[in-house]
């Protein structure tokens, strides 16, 4: 097999193209906000086109932003293979808000860019140069396929397009040569060889596992009792709540931002994780929100995934998924605020003591060694048995200023998918001494999505 001309998606990564329908599309996002500074025109409105010229010369470095999907046929499984007819107009887009445009008006915009899905026969991403934006500044709203990246790797595709110097220069590009496209006969018999091949892979994963683990009995132990209690802790089906029902395709986009300062004065005086912190401010907000919807919360089993960063030092830098999860009963029934951290601070210690973050990573190391027609299966039933009624995403960002061009990005709002029957999804990103919330959330199921948000201050 030519590794050369192509590259498999995990099976993580490709359950992210499987999970997605005519209402979903499983793109991350985000849109971050600037000062026009230096990128201003004498017009008065952005350059973009040096904005884009800095994206082209960066490429090489992001090679996945060059290649689309392949599929295997008779499969539902898919490759990376590169472009040979790569165009940068069909990624890069510009567009204007009418001046002077309102935060709120961006909302809007951003929302209905994101709930567009991304062209399959290209590679998957987008990015978006918005002016007319008041208090003279700009945006670029920007979009990559999560079978590309998760949380961490995008902010490692950010510190890529930005500097921390503001006195950032546009480099030459290099030449890009595309690999030679993989033919389909190819890309079957490399399949049915690596399946033949599984065997001897599985007997060397568990070689590695006994001469790595120091104590073998009590590593195997501690791994069953993860993956018994992640898979019998979800056993128990969560409660049906006023966002948990079949999604439509168009989205609300809302979002606020705190001194992250302030949060962690917070968490020094009460105690517990950033995280703890923030997954007690989410439980309060739900409690509010269904209160408001005249829903009781102490009659609502209530959970939320939070995706866990699995990535190596060595991994920095690279695309693709390297994620776990933990999912964690939030004490939405709980009305004092200092219980319900110190129920989450308890719970979020006991996942940590069990190890459900590896047990998740070992379901998905074993969904590697699945077929394809299993997996397509496993995707379709999760969304209709989901163990949990929200996901809260939390990825720490740069504490120092990022530049493009000299422009200072002043704000970054990330932006989580939906599934089915998931309605409403929350995400942070810190940076630069501020932590940064978006909410995605269908656009007929929550209509008061503002008024969700204002329930997290």
């Amino acid at each position: 097999m030519p590794p050369q001309d192509y590259d498999r998606l995990t099976a993580l990564d490709n359950s992210f193209l499987l999970l997605e329908g005519p209402s979903a599309y499983m793109h991350v996002a985000s849109t971050a906000i600037f000062d026009a500074g230096p990128l201003r025109s004498s017009s008065g409105g952005i350059r973009a086109e040096e904005i884009r010229r800095l994206t082209e010369a960066s490429l090489h470095r992001i090679p996945r932003y060059r290649q689309k999907l392949a599929w295997i046929p008779f499969q539902q499984r898919a490759v990376w293979r590169d472009d040979d007819d790569f165009n940068l107009d069909y990624h890069f887009r510009h567009t204007s808000l009418p001046k002077p445009g309102t935060d709120e008006q961006l909302k809007r915009l951003s929302a209905r860019i994101m709930q567009q899905h991304l062209d399959r026969d290209r590679p998957l991403w987008e990015m978006w140069v918005v002016e007319g934006l008041e208090r003279d500044r700009f945006a670029l709203i920007s979009k990559v396929h999560h079978c590309m990246i998760d949380g961490v790797s995008g902010v490692d595709l950010m510190n890529i397009l930005m500097s921390i110097d503001p006195q950032q220069e546009i480099p030459t590009p290099p030449v890009f040569e595309p690999r030679p496209p993989p033919g389909s006969l190819q890309l079957l018999r490399d399949e049915w060889t690596r399946r033949f091949s599984l065997p001897a892979e599985i007997f060397r994963d568990a070689q590695s596992f006994f001469r790595e683990a120091e104590d073998t009995r009590q590593e195997l132990s501690v791994r069953a009792r993860a993956l018994f209690e992640t898979l019998g802790g979800t056993l128990r089906q969560v409660s049906q709540t006023p966002f948990n029902r079949p999604i439509g395709p168009h989205r609300r986009f809302d979002w606020l931002a705190f001194e992250l300062a302030d949060v962690k004065e917070v968490r020094r005086a009460l105690g517990g994780s950033l995280n703890d912190i923030v997954l007690a401010i989410v439980a309060g907000a739900v409690r509010q929100f269904l209160e408001r919807r005249r829903v009781d919360p102490s009659e609502i089993l209530f959970r939320i995934m939070a995706p866990v960063s699995v990535r190596s030092d060595q991994e920095s830098g690279t695309l693709g998924n390297r994620v776990s999860a933990w999912i964690a009963e939030l004490p939405i029934g709980e009305p004092d605020p200092r219980e319900r951290l110190a129920i989450i601070r308890e719970r979020t210690l006991e996942l940590k003591a069990s190890k459900q973050a590896v047990a998740a990573e070992m379901l998905t190391r074993v969904a590697d060694w699945s077929s394809s027609t299993l997996l397509a299966l496993g995707a379709r039933t999760a969304t209709r048995m989901l163990p949990f009624n929200m996901v809260v995403t939390n990825v720490p960002g740069p504490q120092v200023p990022l530049y493009s061009l000299g422009a200072r990005m002043l704000e970054v709002f990330p932006h989580v998918p939906l599934a089915d029957n998931l309605g409403l999804g929350v995400a942070l990103m810190s940076y630069d001494g501020k932590l940064f919330w978006g909410f995605n959330a269908d656009y007929e199921m929550v209509p008061d999505l503002k008024d969700f948000a204002l329930r997290i201050q």
